[in-house]
């Protein structure tokens, strides 16, 4: 059987045999900064993109795939402090990312506190790459 990966994340890889996200929302800003004119509305100037923001969203069954250590392994790379390569399972290379945040919720509990179900949320900033 063929792995079919969804996105990588640095060594992180999102698919169906292990964590698998359901939703990706990607918000991109852009800032303006205001110019006062007298006697006229003000004027707006581009002064270069903003933050741009990756939320994915998700649910892991860790007994049919994957573990109940997906999400710990997440949050592991995130605290070496290093953005990592963001890359899609069709190959567009969205640059650098730092992980922002991890939140996880464990539901359907086995008699052990294991969960049979685990929704995640992982929210990713770009890094910001120098550009010569």
């Amino acid at each position: 059987m063929i792995a079919t990966v969804l996105m990588g994340l640095g060594a992180f890889r999102f698919g169906v045999t292990g964590g698998s996200y359901q939703s990706l929302r990607r918000t991109a800003e852009y800032r303006w900064a205001s110019q006062d004119r007298l006697g006229r509305d003000p004027a707006l100037q581009f002064t270069g993109p903003g933050n741009e923001e990756i939320t994915l969203e998700g649910t892991i069954h860790p007994h049919f795939r994957g573990g109940l250590r997906q999400i710990e392994f997440m949050r592991q790379a995130a605290r070496t402090g290093e953005p990592m390569m963001l890359v899609d399972g069709l190959g567009f290379v969205f640059r650098r990312w730092a992980i922002m945040s991890v939140e996880e919720t464990r539901t359907v509990l086995m008699a052990d506190g294991a969960p049979r179900q685990i929704d995640f949320r992982i929210s990713l900033r770009a890094y910001g790459e120098d550009r010569a």
